[in-house]
């Protein structure tokens, strides 16, 4: 019986480190944009769109604006599409449970492969479906992987960060592409390879996951995938019979505290909305900062090619940060975990209150990042870079840990699809934001630079909404303690 709860204890590292690999090899590779264009435009993706046109000195150039138009737009769909759909994922997660939705974005995502690896020039159309299934597939990867938090109790906060930082780092994977390109392996090799790399993620929805989901608090016997037999897990389950029906009083007792929120309450909670703010506005920056990195860079350096390529470079190994970033916002959250809380403070209340540091640092983060990308100076973008990356780790990793402790588990699931889709809703400005700048502003972004800094002033209303929720929380705790406190007296 030993042997089988030691198998049950690697089994969940197994499961944890190739979720980890999964998530940093293939979840978030959309992001990586900037470097898979520099390749599509040595292939001549688009380049139909290119035309030459007279230079100030009357001199002959080749104007390609409409190709980065185009290319942009690629972007654009494809990054709308993977937090569009993530609603319908989050439903299909909850009620059908993890196998189908991982073998649903496993078809995605090999599906988005296999068009990329088989187009052209010729078909620069497929590049359309191709990014958004490879998107979708991407994300619904990482939101099955997310539950693998809830069997590390006391470090869920920092496993789901660290596993939203190893998406952002995935960008980093068309960096290898382009590196890979330049040494002689064309693109369809590559991505032939990207495919055949799902047999890995069969592999693994079988072996190392539930069919259903991962529960949390964790159950004493819980076990998932092939694992012992049912018979040794009954022997095991009366000889812990005590054990759980401490466990299960104790989760009763926080149930009849914590009287679970429905659907509805929950969406439209204070807490919710001024969440989806937050995403949506911060989202939004980052999006038009990847999607149009390639241009800027054309213009911060007079089109010199060798630059471009330095720069995009430089941006692409910094993606690789993420997953090392990322666990210092799931160590902000879960700091309290081990002390002592107040008399009367429940857990989600001392993970709620936990959460308004992570939330702040956040907002001052993208505020930082936002003023340094609109600052036009060429040498200070490595500094940017750097910034983008903390900060968005820091948001997606904030974003999912937020729910996790915010709101009834239950609800996860369908909660974290809807706030993608309507951040994916309000990110659509992005290609607004990119005709507006081609124009009517002459290719000078700076008055949107300037519009989108300011907006991003509305994400510090969010931690200012939970701390004052929580105090408020605090403040009717000691109203409900100080009469039963002159009782005793």
């Amino acid at each position: 019986m030993p042997d089988c709860w030691s198998r049950l204890r690697v089994r969940r590292g197994l499961t944890f480190i190739t979720g980890l690999v999964e998530c940093l090899c293939f979840a978030g590779i959309i992001f990586g944009w900037a470097s898979l264009v520099f390749v599509l435009k040595k292939d001549g993706y688009f380049d139909y769109l290119c035309v030459n046109s007279t230079g100030i000195n009357g001199s002959q150039a080749l104007d390609c604006s409409e190709q980065d138009e185009q290319l942009s737009l690629v972007f654009t769909i494809a990054s709308f599409m993977n937090n569009f759909v993530t609603v319908a994922s989050g439903f299909i997660f909850d009620h059908f449970g993890t196998t189908v939705a991982r073998l649903l974005g496993i078809a995605f995502h090999t599906m988005g492969t296999l068009m990329v690896a088989f187009s052209n020039s010729a078909l620069s159309v497929l590049l359309f479906p191709a990014l958004s299934f490879i998107a979708v597939g991407g994300i619904i990867l990482l939101m099955t992987n997310m539950q693998v938090g809830n069997l590390f109790g006391t470090r869920r906060s920092t496993i789901i960060t660290l596993y939203n930082g190893a998406f952002d780092s995935s960008s980093a994977l068309f960096l290898l592409i382009k590196l890979v390109y330049e040494s002689g392996i064309s693109l369809r090799a590559c991505f032939l390879f990207l495919s055949i790399c799902s047999v890995l993620h069969v592999l693994r929805t079988f072996f190392l996951f539930p069919r259903t989901f991962i529960p949390y608090p964790l159950p004493d016997n819980y076990t998932y995938g092939l694992s012992c037999s049912n018979l040794n897990i009954a022997k095991h389950s009366t000889n812990v019979s005590s054990r759980q029906t401490t466990k299960s009083e104790q989760v009763s007792s926080n149930a009849a505290e914590k009287t679970e929120k429905t659907l509805r309450e929950c969406v439209l909670s204070r807490l919710y909305i001024w969440h989806v703010i937050w995403l949506s506005v911060i989202q939004l920056r980052h999006y038009l900062f990847i999607g149009t990195l390639n241009p800027t860079l054309q213009k911060l350096t007079d089109g010199e090619p060798t630059l471009v390529s330095q720069f995009i470079n430089a941006f692409a190994f910094t993606q690789l940060c993420g997953v090392l970033c990322a666990p210092w916002n799931g160590l902000i959250m879960d700091r309290n975990k081990h002390k002592s809380r107040a008399e009367g403070m429940s857990e989600q209340e001392s993970d709620l209150n936990s959460s308004v540091l992570s939330l702040f640092l956040t907002s001052l983060m993208a505020l930082v990042f936002s003023i340094c990308a609109a600052t036009p100076l060429l040498s200070l973008q490595y500094f940017t870079f750097i910034i983008q990356v903390l900060n968005r780790s820091f948001l997606y990793g904030g974003n999912a840990a937020f729910l996790s402790v915010a709101f009834p588990s239950c609800h996860f699931g369908k909660l974290y699809g809807l706030i993608m889709t309507i951040s994916a809703i309000f990110s659509l400005l992005q290609y607004a934001c990119f005709a507006l700048v081609k124009s009517v502003l002459h290719g000078d972004p700076l008055y949107v630079n300037i519009a989108l800094t300011l907006v991003i002033l509305l994400a510090f209303i969010h931690p200012l909404s939970v701390f004052l929720h929580c105090r408020s929380l605090a403040s009717q705790r000691a109203n409900r303690q100080l009469p039963n406190s002159r009782q005793l007296l």
